[in-house]
């Protein structure tokens, strides 16, 4: 063989080489496991990881041909959290989505070094998650679903829909930082800008939750606000069904309350986050770390009104927050 064509063989294969060797990286079979803190039958939680799997697919992630998902279903157990983090961690994957902050809690218990991408959690740092949102740090990161001050926004909502209440039922996890922490924000507030009477009921029991808001319904000028909780997503159709039976006006933490025969929501776009989730997966799997990527905040609030149930109990929507909504059900 003649010295040049030598040269050019061998420049040739450094070039095919390299090409060769990411195309068989990037084709390589890659493993997810997802915590979704919902039930396997549950509509909501079947559609997120649906535009999850979307977002993977548009970009380049397929099950079956470069990817594999391990999927659990919580249901709102601690101990099948703590379970099922223990079998994910155990298959040893690339990544793990987490949804809500008990799955978060039992992953990062379980392992320090696998990467963890969270949605709908509502204090990362407080929680210990991650060391700030700027620059999480550790193993984790992902998407907040608000920051506390949300909450008194629920307030707000109440007395433009229903001014006349005198008396409002908190429905929060009293076990949970978040729980805590959207209380005494609604605390805060109540007493100097609306002199409402508070009462909690906590959202971990289903039959608990049914004994408690029969009896706040027994005194007349009530309402409810279901703040954001595991719990009250698990038990979301018994609240709905009990503030239609007691004639009590409900403001909600997300949509999905709403179309499901609630009267008011304002939050975020909960499925829009799995969306994200899918982009963080894709960089990780590409080789950057969890502890580089920022935790991001909600870029979209939604304000959806359901005027069927406003009717059923004798209210009338104010022209000025009809304006307002992002969704108007009729």
């Amino acid at each position: 063989m003649q010295r040049r064509e030598f040269l050019t063989l061998l420049g040739s294969a450094a070039v095919t080489w390299p090409r060769a060797a990411h195309a068989q990286q990037a084709d390589r079979m890659r493993r997810v496991g997802v915590i979704e803190s919902r039930a396997a039958d549950d509509p909501e939680g079947r559609a997120r990881l649906a535009v999850f799997v979307q977002g993977l697919q548009e970009l380049g992630w397929t099950e079956g041909r470069n990817l594999r998902i391990d999927y659990r279903w919580a249901a709102a157990d601690a101990e099948r959290h703590r379970t099922y983090a223990a079998e994910l961690v155990a298959l040893a994957p690339d990544v793990i989505v987490a949804s809500a902050s008990a799955s978060v809690t039992a992953l990062q218990q379980t392992t320090r070094t696998v990467p963890i991408v969270f949605v709908n959690v509502i204090d990362p740092v407080g929680a210990g998650f991650v060391a700030s949102l700027a620059r999480p740090g550790g193993n984790g990161t992902g998407f907040t679903l608000f920051e506390y001050s949300l909450s008194g926004k629920w307030l707000e909502l109440f007395k433009e829909i229903a001014p006349n209440l005198t008396r409002v039922a908190i429905l929060r996890d009293s076990a949970t930082a978040a729980g805590i922490g959207q209380f005494a924000v609604i605390e805060a507030v109540a007493p100097p800008s609306f002199g409402v009477e508070l009462s909690p009921i906590d959202t971990r029991d289903g039959g608990e939750i049914e004994r408690d808001i029969a009896a706040f319904a027994r005194a007349p000028n009530g309402g409810l606000i279901v703040t954001a909780s595991q719990g009250a997503v698990v038990n979301r159709d018994l609240i709905i069904t009990l503030a239609a039976r007691h004639r009590l006006p409900a403001v909600y933490p997300f949509r999905y309350f709403v179309t499901s025969g609630g009267l008011i929501s304002y939050g975020p776009d909960t499925t829009e986050q799995y969306r994200r989730a899918a982009g963080y997966v894709d960089r990780i799997l590409k080789g950057q770390k969890a502890a580089d990527l920022p935790v991001q905040a909600p870029t979209k609030y939604e304000l959806v009104i359901n005027l069927k149930t406003a009717k059923a109990l004798g209210l009338t929507v104010p022209l000025s927050l009809l304006a307002r909504a992002d969704q108007v059900i009729e």
